[in-house]
C-alpha cells in the first residue's frame, strides 16, 4: 500500500524532519545537525539520507533563519534541491544581524542560496507543493504570522500541516504564542490543524510557544518534542496531559501507549501513515523509536 515515511531527527537543540512520499519524492523541513543518542554533535541528516541512497531532494524547507533551523547548510548543494522555501520577506540585513562571527559563513551560505532559489515556484508545475498530485496525494499546507514585529524571528516561523488518507501531522517551526494567536484568528488555519495525528511541539516544546487553546484545537494523539535537555522552561508534561496517546513500537517488537515523545530521550522517531490492509480499518499510523 501507498505510504507517507518521516523521521524527525535527534538533532539535538534544534529541528530535521525528513518525508518520503508514496511517489518518491523526497522531502525536509529544517536543517538541524547532531546527535544525542551518538554522541556526535556534528552529525548530519542530509549525509545520512544519503547514505540511503537520497540523491536530490525535491523541496527543501527552512522555517526560519536560526542557525538551529540550518546548521546543515553546507551540505545542501549537494543534493540539488528543485525548490527551497524560506520567509523571504526577512531581509538580508535583519538575518545577519543575530549572526554569530564564527557562524557567519553558514548565515552566509543561507542568504546565497535563497537569493539563488529567488524565483517563485511557477503555479501548477510539478514542483508546487499546494497540488496533491505533484506528491502522490500529499497535502502541503503552509501558514505564517508576516504582520508581526521582526524581532523575534522564531514568530515568523513557516508552519506546515501534512495531509494524507486521514492522518494529518502538524509541524509548527519556532512559533511562539503571539503567532499562534494571530494564526488562530483565521477559521482556515483553525480548520487545518485541528484533530491532527501528531503535533511536533512548537519550539522545542519551550513554555513560551505553549498555548492550550492550539493544543486543545490540535488535539493529538501524539506530540514529539525536538528538544535538548530538559530545562526549566519546558512544557513538555502539559504536552504529554493534552495529548490522547498513541501505541508506539520499538525496533526489538515492544511497545507502549506513549503521549509524548522527546529526540532528546527517545532519539530519532520514525513514522508511517497510509490506506491500510487491515479489514475494517481505512488507514494506519505507525510510530517507532529505538
Amino acid at each position: 500500500m501507498s505510504q507517507v515515511e518521516m523521521i524527525f531527527w535527534d538533532v539535538q537543540h534544534g529541528n530535521a524532519l525528513y518525508i518520503k512520499t508514496p511517489n518518491n519524492k523526497h522531502i525536509v523541513i529544517d536543517l538541524g545537525i547532531g546527535d544525542y543518542s551518538g554522541s556526535n554533535e556534528r552529525f548530519s541528516p542530509l549525509e545520512a539520507l544519503r547514505a540511503k541512497g537520497v540523491t536530490q531532494l525535491d523541496h527543501v524547507l527552512i522555517t526560519h533563519p536560526h542557525l538551529d533551523h540550518f546548521d546543515d547548510i553546507l551540505n545542501f548543494d549537494k543534493f540539488n534541491p528543485k525548490v527551497l522555501t524560506t520567509p523571504r520577506y526577512l531581509s538580508d540585513e535583519e538575518i545577519l544581524s543575530g549572526a554569530r562571527s564564527g557562524d557567519r559563513p553558514k548565515f552566509d551560505k543561507y542568504l546565497e542560496i535563497r537569493k539563488r532559489y529567488s524565483s517563485n515556484v511557477e503555479a501548477g508545475s510539478s514542483s508546487d507543493l499546494s497540488l496533491v498530485d505533484n506528491f502522490g496525494g500529499v497535502k502541503f499546507t503552509k501558514f505564517s504570522s508576516r504582520l508581526l514585529p521582526h524581532n523575534n524571528f522564531n514568530n515568523h516561523s513557516i508552519l506546515t500541516v501534512i495531509e494524507y488518507a486521514s492522518n494529518k501531522i502538524v509541524i509548527p517551526g519556532d512559533n511562539e504564542i503571539a503567532s499562534i494567536n494571530q494564526m488562530m484568528l483565521g477559521k482556515p488555519f483553525r480548520d487545518s490543524v485541528a484533530n491532527a495525528d501528531i503535533l511536533l511541539a512548537p519550539h522545542h516544546g519551550r513554555e513560551s510557544a505553549y498555548s492550550s487553546d492550539f493544543v486543545k484545537l490540535v488535539n493529538p494523539r501524539l506530540t514529539i518534542v525536538s528538544d535538548g535537555s530538559l530545562c526549566d522552561t519546558s512544557a513538555n508534561h502539559r504536552y504529554s496531559a493534552n495529548s490522547r496517546g498513541w501505541k508506539v513500537f520499538k525496533f526489538d517488537g515492544s511497545h507502549e501507549v506513549r503521549k509524548c515523545l522527546t529526540t532528546n530521550c527517545d532519539g530519532e522517531v520514525y513514522v508511517k501513515f497510509g490506506p491500510s490492509n487491515t479489514p475494517g480499518y481505512t488507514n494506519f499510523l505507525n510510530v517507532k523509536i529505538q
